[in-house]
């Protein structure tokens, strides 16, 4: 290795790092990081504590779905994005009013658990049709959109095994959850869910980081159009200058124009 090898491995590393640390500050951004996971899990468990010590639907029911709304409400007096928060709320509310409708405590779980199979399925069969669903999420968070489609192949590989992992993962999660929907108590199920909320989550955030990693740099394609609004405007002030210029000169070959000049 020479002196001059030394440089630029370097920049490889530190262009290396620089796009890890990029993919983990999106991949953040999107799933919401540690306060989305804790919204995601806090509602659920409040339930299932609540119903295991006195077995009141109604209780736990409206338990879960005020901390909903009142997380909503932290995060609006913060003025931070909601779709996390928002989206806990749709979850529990469907889950309340289905429980609450049949008189089934189960029930609480069973809207979550037809969303997980169901976003599993939605993983797996985007990922066939060449159009995953990870980069669909995530696109827009790395400024490429779906310029990874067709000008970006390196990723939209790594797009479409971390889809298929994402949906792998939710079908085993699901596998466990439906017979235990059919088998188990309440309680048992509850505890059971909450305790697969995170571990499948970081495992599926995590292969997509390694994929993501790996993959080439996004296009950004902000930053295209950006460049090709100023390249437009620099090209019309030129224009602009040229026909201001070629005036001029007419002007100057007229007799008038001859006599004024001289």
């Amino acid at each position: 290795m020479t002196s001059l090898d030394k440089p630029t491995e370097d920049t490889q590393d530190t262009e290396a790092d620089d796009a890890r640390a990029v993919t983990e500050a999106a991949l953040f951004e999107a799933f919401g990081g540690v306060r989305g996971m804790v919204e995601t899990v806090l509602p659920g468990l409040l339930f299932v504590t609540i119903f295991t010590l006195n077995n009141d639907l109604h209780m736990s029911a409206i338990a879960a779905l005020a901390v909903s709304l009142v997380l909503v409400v932290v995060r609006l007096a913060m003025k931070d994005t909601v779709k996390h928060a928002f989206s806990g709320v749709f979850g529990v509310a469907f889950g309340v009013v289905f429980a609450m409708m049949t008189d089934n405590a189960k029930n609480f779980y069973l809207p979550g658990m037809l969303y997980t199979l169901g976003l599993a399925m939605a993983y797996i069969v985007t990922s066939l049709a060449g159009v995953p669903l990870i980069g669909l999420i995530l696109g827009p968070v790395f400024k490429e959109n779906l310029s990874w489609r067709t000008r970006n192949p390196g990723r939209k590989k790594a797009y479409t095994k971390a889809s298929y992992a994402w949906g792998l993962i939710l079908l085993g999660k699901s596998a466990i959850l439906f017979p235990l929907y059919w088998w188990a108590d309440t309680e048992q199920l509850g505890w059971v869910l909450v305790t697969l909320k995170i571990p499948p989550f970081l495992l599926a955030v995590w292969l997509t980081w390694v994929f993501l990693a790996k993959a080439p740099a996004p296009i950004d394609v902000f930053a295209e159009m950006e460049a090709a609004e100023k390249a437009e405007e620099e090209r019309a002030e030129r224009e602009k200058a040229e026909r201001e210029a070629r005036g001029e000169d007419a002007l100057d070959q007229t007799p008038g124009g001859r006599h004024r000049k001289g």
